[in-house]
């Protein structure tokens, strides 16, 4: 079922449908019972009609030919309508069928009103259903009977013959209303599958349109909470990205009021603390810059990135050449090996992935440490993988989990930093739909990053 522009009631199909598949089926079924209750009915009349025969016949025969006791008629027991009469004379029966037993089935005083009627008796050891019909002069009786157990046979090869297609029937109204139900809760089923299927990122509205009314008051409050929701995140982002630029400008100014003053006061007393202003000058400044960088990748989608081929040897040496000196000053060895020629990736984004992976390695391994950066494929899959590896003191498992929470960071590392790196990181791998995870450094020692990138379509 296709969505409608207007609001449709789901209870109002669902009834209709329901309704209209039994009153299809049963129809059908009264159908079939009909015809199987005529086919049982007619072959009683028939057998009735036969026994009528039989009867008229015995009655206008000559008595000294036929004796007492009719002998049994052929056929007799397989027919459904199997009648015995009496033909009684004040009390003595005169005449009987061979099935009928000798004492009348029904004994009447000769002052009974009743010149005709239907009784039930027991005579044979069986029960019987009786018609009886008497003379002017209330002499002669004609008692007719049939046994009440033949009545039952009949009922129950009735119900024999009428039990399969009514089970049938009744498994098919299931088998329908099943698919008719199906059919009318597909909306909702497609709607439920939109709102399962949103990232924390996607805050979009679930369309209104063709919901049924029944569901229309749940998709509109949803559509509520997110439009607040989406406000609010928007709100957020905006102050971040206010907040941090507007800091940018102050932090510069301070920075060269520091350098000022520095060669100003050129005095060895007061170097250190210059020193000291300085790198938390640098580290705010990197802070603010993290603020910015996530505020402008929050609101991203993937579909908002410029992907193409992105030469991994040329990029990997630019890194390597930046963090060189740093490295050299702390007696760090950063080596690097490529076997990849490219990635899909956007080339800003995957620089900025990198070089804070390379940040990280350096500020927290202690010195005379070994950082290796490798480009090549993993394992089993053949997917692309680059990996930054370290040996330095590493972080334990509990740790592992949260290096990607924002301003989260490892107690007892000695470093400053605000915790924003690794967030980064994970905000672009999510991007590009890359897997980002942690493992064993080098040696089994430290910490080491992994970027596992999608298989090429």
């Amino acid at each position: 079922m296709k969505p409608e522009s207007a609001s449709w009631s789901l209870r109002r199909r669902l009834l209709g449908a329901i309704l209209s598949a039994s009153a299809v089926l049963w129809l059908a079924s009264l159908g079939i019972a009909t015809a199987i209750a005529w086919q049982e009915t007619s072959e009683v009349f028939d057998d009735a009609l036969e026994e009528a025969g039989y009867l008229i016949m015995a009655a206008t025969t000559d008595w000294n030919e036929r004796g007492l006791a009719i002998p049994p008629r052929p056929g007799a027991a397989a027919r459904k309508a199997d009648m015995q009469y009496q033909v009684v004379f004040r009390g003595r029966v005169l005449q009987r069928t061979g099935g009928a037993p000798a004492a009348p089935f029904v004994v009447d005083s000769e002052d009974s009103d009743d010149s005709h009627g239907f009784a039930d008796a027991d005579a044979d050891g069986h029960r019987w259903r009786v018609f009886v019909v008497r003379d002017q002069d209330r002499h002669v009786e004609v008692q007719v009977g049939q046994r009440a157990s033949d009545r039952y046979e009949i009922l129950e090869e009735l119900a024999e013959h009428l039990w399969p297609p009514v089970l049938g029937m009744l498994a098919l109204l299931a088998l329908v209303c099943w698919f008719l139900i199906g059919r009318v809760l597909k909306p909702l089923r497609r709607t439920a599958a939109a709102i399962a299927a949103k990232t924390p990122g996607d805050l979009a509205l679930v369309p209104a349109t063709g919901q049924p009314r029944e569901v229309l008051p749940i998709v509109q409050a949803l559509n509520g909470v997110l439009g607040r929701l989406e406000a609010a995140l928007q709100a957020e982002r905006r102050f971040t990205a206010d907040a941090a630029h507007e800091l940018r400008t102050p932090l510069a100014g301070l920075h060269m009021h520091v350098q000022l003053l520095q060669r100003q006061h050129p005095q060895p007393a007061l170097a250190a603390p210059f020193r000291k202003l300085r790198q938390d000058i640098a580290r705010i400044t990197a802070l603010v810059d993290s603020l910015l960088l996530l505020a402008r990748l929050d609101p991203l989608a993937p579909t908002q990135l410029a992907r193409q081929e992105v030469a991994l040897a040329p990029l990997l040496e630019r890194l390597l050449a930046i963090h060189a000196p740093e490295a050299a000053r702390r007696n760090i060895r950063v080596e690097g090996r490529c076997e990849l020629d490219a990635v899909q990736a956007d080339p800003a984004m995957l620089e900025i992935v990198l070089r804070n992976l390379l940040d990280n390695a350096l500020r927290y391994c202690p010195d005379g440490s070994r950082i290796e950066i490798e480009a090549g494929h993993e394992g089993g899959s053949g997917r692309a993988r680059i990996a930054v590896r370290d040996d330095g003191a590493g972080v334990d498992e509990a740790s592992r989990a949260r290096l990607t929470e924002r301003f989260f960071r490892v107690l007892g590392q000695g470093q400053a930093g605000s915790g924003l790196g690794l967030s980064i990181v994970k905000r672009i791998a999510d991007l590009h739909g890359i897997a980002l995870g942690f493992g064993s450094g080098l040696d089994g020692r430290g910490l080491g990053v992994f970027l596992d990138f999608p298989a090429a379509p």
